[in-house]
């Protein structure tokens, strides 16, 4: 079933799609320079960034058309909520150890990923309570 976004709705995506891609950008070509200062690796760091590359081109797709497959939104709050609970992961395992800045950083970027998720969420409800 496809479904055609209401205006709240692209405008979640193409939020997410501009701080995602900043995100991106700045882990994956600031790898080498955040790494001592946030205490993580600077091939996590790096690769963070690129595994967003293709999401945020798909965000920007989706976005851009205002109509997709319902099962593709889903996919899309389903992956910012696997995001946040791979952030939190990170931190409650010995794998890597965090400066408090390191901690800072990872927490804010997981919070403000809940947050887009619960907004595209509730606007993806709205958007079938309206069908």
């Amino acid at each position: 079933m496809s479904v055609t976004l209401n205006p709240f709705l692209r405008q979640v995506l193409f939020a997410d799609a501009a701080v995602s891609g900043a995100a991106a950008l700045l882990m994956a070509a600031g790898a080498p320079f955040l790494s001592p200062l946030l205490g993580l690796p600077s091939g996590l760091l790096f690769w963070a960034g690129m595994v967003l590359i293709p999401f945020v081109a798909t965000l920007l797709v989706v976005a851009r058309r205002g109509r997709a497959p319902g099962f593709l939104l889903v996919d899309i709050v389903a992956l910012n909520a696997l995001w946040v609970a791979a952030s939190f992961g990170v931190l409650v395992t010995a794998a890597v150890e965090p400066t408090l800045l390191g901690f800072a950083f990872v927490i804010a970027q997981a919070l403000v990923v809940a947050l887009f998720g619960w907004l595209q969420f509730s606007g993806l409800r709205r958007q079938t309570a309206q069908a």
